[in-house]
């Protein structure tokens, strides 16, 4: 990991689902404004899922969602391309741009109004907007590796930087527990 002052991303890996649940359970504080570590942050943020098919993108937004405070079933936005939620004061938006062919249809599809700074908005497979979204906060790159999955979590913005220089330290400690011979 790089030093706090050149943090821009975290590669790591997740050897499970549960190593999937508990980074979103990590991250759904720091998006809700909930995270005592964040003392100043506003709620809201935007974060890209990228990844093959069952990397995993679906599982760490229903973690997300669920840690974030969310109750009763959350369905896959994969037919929906949405699904919506309400928690006290905040809007979590999980879409799924699978299915488009045309970089528009998102647009056509009334989305830009919902990029709200003061909405959680879970994007899965980005790329199929293609350059018309705008940047999100926090990139998620999800890959299969021999055991479990590869992340790299990459900062786009003040707020997604944030959010991994306050990952850091506890990624780190997880690492060395996982690994006792990682460097610290």
């Amino acid at each position: 990991m790089a030093d706090k002052g050149e943090l821009k991303s975290i590669s790591l890996q997740l050897k499970d689902e549960s190593d999937t649940v508990a980074l979103a359970a990590q991250l759904a504080p720091m998006l809700c404004g909930t995270d005592p570590r964040l003392e100043t942050a506003t709620p809201g943020g935007r974060i890209h899922l990228r990844g093959e098919l069952g990397t995993g993108k679906t599982s760490f937004a229903r973690a997300f969602l669920r840690a974030a405070g969310i109750q009763g079933r959350i369905k896959s936005p994969s037919y929906a391309l949405l699904e919506s939620y309400k928690l006290s004061n905040l809007y979590f938006y999980h879409l799924d741009f699978y299915r488009f062919r045309d970089p528009r249809e998102w647009l056509d599809a009334g989305f830009r109004e919902i990029l709200q700074k003061e909405a959680v908005v879970l994007i899965e497979w980005p790329e199929q907007a293609g350059n018309s979204l705008p940047p999100p906060d926090l990139e998620i790159s999800l890959e299969y590796a021999d055991i479990g999955r590869n992340a790299r979590l990459a900062a786009h913005s003040n707020k997604g930087l944030s959010w991994l220089i306050t990952l850091a330290p506890s990624l780190q400690k997880s690492l060395a527990r996982d690994n006792p011979g990682a460097a610290s």
